[in-house]
């Protein structure tokens, strides 16, 4: 009996969503600008990714480049992007913030949390820029997010497959713990090992190009990470 687990591709346009989609891909993270990280998507990207792919597809809010210690206003705009998220039929959302102590900010993330419902949150790599990763994950559960996106603290998922482990075991019943960073068809088998995740995510950016201007090329490497998830883990 397997266990399989999920596949989430992050793109950030039209093309690479619909490439993800006919490549095997479980769900869709969408935003834009890949180069610093992802920002907020246009609504008209939303709204068209939405008429055209039938998967899930989970938006990123983030209003700019940089760190995650955001203004007010800043976060007045999060929670209209938000709204947009939500009327531009979206399945989530993926946003993350810190205090300016590098902690999770628990009391905004919260607020954004409840305006999401009922869709669920994944909380994005933000998480890997507090101090204590352990600490942080407690955080995150109290915000009600449903997700972590992380690569254990570390520049990528090799790197921090111990840390992203233990979270796994921690988080076991209470939040989907889902490695992301340097995941690719080359090491998925070996991570899923070591980490028992249940979810994984992959923007492809080790083995390609960004933005990706091969579109066959891309298709393929999903494929080729939709066709190695298959095979799921032993329950």
């Amino acid at each position: 009996m397997k266990n399989r687990p999920l596949l989430e591709i992050c793109v950030e346009t039209l093309a690479t969503a619909l490439a993800a989609a006919r490549g095997g891909a479980d769900r869709i993270e969408l935003c834009e600008n890949l180069r610093v990280g992802g920002v907020t998507p246009s609504a008209e990207l939303m709204r068209a990714a939405r008429k055209q792919i039938q998967i899930p597809i989970f938006a990123m809010i983030r209003p700019r480049a940089g760190d995650f210690f955001y203004s007010e206003k800043e976060f007045a705009a999060m929670i209209r992007e938000l709204a947009t998220v939500k009327e531009s039929g979206m399945d989530g959302a993926v946003f993350g913030l810190l205090d300016a102590n590098r902690r999770a900010d628990v009391r905004r993330t919260r607020t954004l949390v409840e305006m999401a419902r009922p869709l669920p949150v994944t909380f994005h790599r933000a998480f890997d820029e507090t101090e204590n990763l352990m600490h942080a994950l407690g955080d995150v559960i109290a915000t009600g997010a449903s997700k972590i996106l992380t690569s254990g603290g570390e520049a990528s998922v090799e790197e921090g497959i111990a840390t992203i482990a233990e979270l796994v075991e921690a988080s076991r019943g209470r939040i989907e713990i889902m490695p992301g960073g340097g995941i690719s068809a080359g090491n998925i088998e070996w991570v899923l090992r070591m980490t028992r995740a249940r979810e994984f995510h992959s923007g492809l950016s080790t083995v390609l190009p960004s933005p990706v201007t091969d579109l066959m090329a891309f298709e393929t490497e999903v494929c080729k990470l939709a066709e190695l998830s298959r095979k799921g883990l032993p329950v």
